[in-house]
């Protein structure tokens, strides 16, 4: 297959997802337990000893809510700075850590697999949740970070579950197999066969993740973002969406799921597909908002204090209509998607 248009395939999706038939495989090995898992003042220590950096966003008194979140494909815990500054001023703790393969964490730049990056949510929800015992504590994912939230609420690839009283979804990648076209599907499938180990850009493709252009610019010179990216790490990308996007009929959680009008990145497609196939919800247990002016990095756009403040009111009052008005609109720009409020 002409190289030319190998990598235009695989660039298309990882830049796509970084501005961000695929093999159902994860890695196989077995990351044996050798400490008790716990937190320090800048870390999750997992049961293998790994340690994963984390930052934190705290309010002054004791939290009145608390959010851990979970950051997009080559991107890091420093991907909430924005948002999580905003929240502590409204009592909000946020919790973000750098994921295995990202940022400062082990194994950087190698995919360990859907199960361990399940299971290290779970394990840092946990730490967290014995530390805020009786605070409402809820999961937010980005973009792949979405999707990593959906698979372990769900349980989709056997870790244990983490215990949270909701989930907050950000232009989730859910762009699996289901709705990833077959010149995609059969240019990866052949990539990963043949040239697993092969590293890819989104160099030339006319992508805006976000209008914010001094924060993309930011985002481009930061040495912790990953700038090329194996093609066995775009396959387990696929692989991820394709369980997200599976798991929607076993999520009963209180959710809400953020999309914007100019998202370049995760097509509209799957997200309205991942939101029909979620069961039926209670009054106030599900909301489906929609940004006209918002990117795929909503939470870092110019307008990003407008999903800021929905996701605030959401959390404190979920009965009570979004301050932005976004979940009506979603009723005009989803066709099935409606917010279940009536």
């Amino acid at each position: 297959m002409n190289s030319r248009y190998l990598r235009l395939a695989g660039a298309s999706v990882l830049f796509l997802l970084a501005g961000c038939a695929t093999p159902d495989v994860e890695p196989t090995t077995t990351i044996k337990a050798t400490v008790a898992p716990h937190l320090t003042p800048d870390a999750f220590v997992a049961p293998d000893g790994a340690e994963l950096p984390m930052r934190s966003w705290l309010p002054e008194g004791d939290p009145k809510a608390v959010i851990v979140a979970v950051h997009g494909i080559n991107d890091y815990s420093h991907a909430f700075e924005m948002p999580a500054t905003e929240w502590a001023k409204q009592g909000i703790a946020t919790f973000a850590y750098d994921q295995r393969g990202f940022g400062a964490s082990p194994d950087h730049g190698n995919w360990v697999g859907t199960r361990q990056l399940d299971a290290d949510l779970s394990g840092v929800t946990h730490e967290i949740r014995k530390r805020y015992p009786n605070v409402p504590l809820y999961l937010l994912g980005e973009s792949m970070g979405g999707a990593v939230v959906i698979t372990a609420a769900a349980g989709s690839a056997g870790a244990i579950k983490p215990d949270a009283d909701g989930i907050i979804l950000v232009a989730p990648a859910v762009w699996g197999k289901q709705t990833l076209n077959i010149f995609l599907r059969t240019t990866l499938w052949v990539a990963n066969a043949f040239a697993p180990h092969m590293s890819l850009t989104g160099s030339g493709l006319k992508i805006m993740p976000s209008d914010n252009i001094e924060m993309l610019r930011e985002f481009s010179r930061d040495p912790l973002v990953i700038k090329a990216t194996k093609v066995e790490t775009i396959n387990g990308l696929v692989d991820l969406m394709t369980q997200a996007q599976a798991a929607a009929p076993k999520l009963n959680q209180r959710m809400i799921v953020l999309y914007g009008g100019n998202d370049q990145v995760v097509p509209a497609e799957p997200v309205k597909r991942f939101v029909e196939n979620l069961p039926p919800a209670a009054q106030g247990h599900r909301v489906v908002a929609w940004y006209e002016k918002g990117y795929h990095m909503l939470l870092r756009d110019l307008d990003r204090s407008v999903v800021e403040q929905d996701v605030a009111s959401w959390i404190f009052s979920p009965q009570v209509p979004l301050p932005s008005g976004a979940e009506n609109r979603a009723d005009d720009k989803f066709l099935h998607m409606r917010a279940d409020r009536s």
